[in-house]
Formats: C-alpha cells, structure tokens, sequence
C-alpha cells in the first residue's frame, strides 16, 4: 500500500495537471464553436481547432511538463538551488494561462472582424481559467504541509509572523552614565592611592576578586530603594523579533472551537485575496463594451503580467515591488483610462485600492530614507 506521502504526492499532480489541460480545452473548444458559428456551421473547421488544441496539449505535456516534474522529483542541481522562484509556476503560465489569454483575444478580433457578435467568452472560461491559476497557486503554498492532523510544516509560506518578547536589555539615561563615569574616576583614583597596580593587564588575586564580587550598579536589580531615581532612572528596551514559532493562545470551554484556526486552510483566503484584482480586471475586459474594442488588448496583457507575480515566492522581499509594478500602477492607469472612456465598467473601490496601495510602497520605501523625512520632531 503507498504511504501518506505518495498519495499527497500524486493528489498534488493529479490536481496541477488537470489545472494545466482543463482551461485549455475548454477555452479551445469555446473558439472551435464561434468559429464554426461563423463559417455557417462548418464542423470541419471545429474538429480542426480542436485537433490543434489536442496537439498542443500533448507536445507541451511530453515535452515540458513532465520533464519539469521529474527534474523536481529527482531534486537536480539546478532545480533545487532555486529558491526565490517557482519553476512550476512559471511553466503554468506560460502553457496554460498564457494561451488561454491569447485566445480570448482572438475571439474578439474574429468577431469584430466578422461583424457578429456571438460570444464573448464572459462566464465559464474566464472563471474556469482564473480558477485553475488559483488552485495551482495553493497547491503550491501547501505542498509542504500534510493533509491530515495538525500542520506541523516548518515552511515560512504557511506561518503566520507574531511578536514575541525575546530579551530585555538595562538602558541608563545620559545622567546615570555622568554618576557612573564619577564613580570609575573615584575608583580609579583610589585604585592609584591604597590599591596595587595592575601588572601585566592583570590586578592582584585580592583587588580583582574584590572588583568581580562588586554587584553591578547599572543593573536594576541592585538599586537601592532608599535612592532616588532621576540620577540613575533606569529604562528597559524591549527587542521585539519576529518568529514562526509563534502560536495563537488555545481557548477550552463549549465555545473553544471558534478559537481554533489552521493555517492551511488560511492559505487558501489569501491566495483568493491575493488574485481578486486581477480577477476584477478580466471581470472588467468581459464588459461588451471593452470586450469588442481595441481595449482588450490592454486589459488582458495587462492581467497577464499581474499573474507573473505567481512565480515569486510568498514572502519574498521582491513581492511588494513586483506588485507596484505589475499591477498596481498600471492598473490604475488603465482604469482611469476605461472610465473615461466606458463610464463605470469597473467599480470605483479598485482604483483607489491601486493608488493607495502604489502611494504608501513609495513613501514608506523610498520617501521616508530622506534628509526632510527623518527629523525626530515630525509626528
């Protein structure tokens, strides 16, 4: 019987596989149809685009995506070094995604040209495509984690960053540092009149045991309570670093199951909320109006470069900026553009998302590194 392992294994490709053909047939079987539609029914003319799609899906399969696999299952050299990247993503989008956009934009070229508008492709391969883009995106997040029990995935795609207090460290303020400077001169002072001197870097076995036994004057636990504090205040800075290790506090009682979260099954929300901009845009590209002009040219490359942001890995420094640049202010160029020129194809709560999104990346990234930005005085 196979292990756990080798079941996960084959789910995983079974799913990533089907991810990969699906889209592709159905989006091609949806061209063959209008194209047979606008030949006067030639079902020549269909069988052939889908002959073509069968094709393609059969080069494509032998040829790049299971030697791809197996170079990953075999863990090569050149495979396993890569860590900032994912292979596997990056050949989803260029055989899957990649096609699938391309021939959405035929369909309308056809049709305008044709002078009929038959279908414009606004429900089911859109949604089965994006759909498709999204699950291989979460398989590729969980594929550390295992299916069953809890997670106990070490993978910093699926943890959840949390302060946790690390140390604490005794601070003195600039009066205590001048009472401690006096005392070492006093100290040296008497040192230099009743003590012997240090010889060879050293002092002698009863000065130095006499010295070490002394308790620190600078560390709170030795302050005399009678003192008092404005000449020796004392402030504890609290370090503060970020671990994966970090878990949510367990809850017992009858409602303890409304505490409970697993990480796996948050994975799956993010990457949806992650998606959700560009699946607005190609929401937007179905628009009749966009779908049979010049501008779904723009809309769909434009939303193509958005996916590129797949094949960064999650929680990769690169991620923000990649996300400014592929998606963020375009899109909030091209939707200006589409709302001056369509009226309210797109809701107004995305551009402004995009525009917030871009102005805060730059302020706090770059803005705030200068001159005028760092004075203490300013909030």
């Amino acid at each position: 019987m196979p292990s756990g392992k080798t079941v996960k294994f084959i789910l995983y490709e079974v799913l990533q596989f089907a991810a990969l053909i699906v889209p592709v047939i159905v989006t091609m079987e949806r061209f063959a149809g209008l194209i047979r539609d606008m030949k006067g029914f030639d079902r020549t003319a269909y069988w052939l685009v889908v002959a073509l799609s069968i094709a393609y899906l059969t080069s494509v399969t032998l040829l790049v995506w299971v030697p791809l696999k197996y170079l990953i299952l075999k863990k090569r050299r050149f495979i396993s070094e890569i860590v900032q990247w994912r292979p596997t993503a990056l050949a989803y989008l260029i055989l899957c995604t990649l096609p699938c956009f391309a021939i959405l934009i035929a369909s309308s070229k056809v049709q305008v040209d044709g002078g009929n508008r038959l279908d414009h492709f606004t429900e089911l391969p859109v949604s089965l495509v994006l759909f498709s883009l999204i699950c291989v995106d979460v398989i590729e997040r969980i594929r550390p984690c295992r299916l069953i029990g809890k997670s106990d995935s070490l993978d910093p795609d699926l943890e959840m960053p949390g302060p946790v207090l690390t140390h604490l460290e005794p601070v003195t303020t600039v009066t205590g540092q001048l009472h401690a400077d006096e005392g070492q001169e006093g100290q040296s002072e008497g040192q230099s009149e009743g003590h012997p001197e240090a010889r060879n870097g050293g002092t002698s076995g009863r000065w130095q045991s006499l010295t070490t036994s002394t308790p620190d004057r600078t560390s709170p636990s030795h302050t005399s309570p009678s003192r008092p504090s404005s000449g020796r205040s004392i402030a504890a800075s609290t370090a503060y670093l970020y671990s994966s290790s970090s878990r949510p506090r367990s809850y017992s009682g009858p409602l303890g199951f409304l505490w409970r979260k697993d990480l796996r099954s948050e994975v799956c929300v993010d990457t949806f909320l992650f998606w959700l901009d560009t699946v607005e845009m190609v929401r937007a590209g179905g628009e009749p109006a966009v779908f049979y002009s010049a501008w779904v040219f723009p809309v769909y490359i434009l939303a193509f470069l958005s996916t590129l942001r797949m094949v960064i890995t999650p929680h990769n420094p690169l991620l923000s900026s990649a996300g400014v640049a592929l998606q963020d202010l375009p899109f909030f160029v091209l939707r200006v553009a589409l709302t001056v020129v369509f009226g309210y194809v797109t809701p107004v709560l995305y551009p402004l998302k995009n525009v917030l999104v871009s102005l805060t990346f730059l302020y706090f990234t770059f803005l705030t590194r200068l001159r005028i930005f760092r004075g203490q005085s300013m909030f």
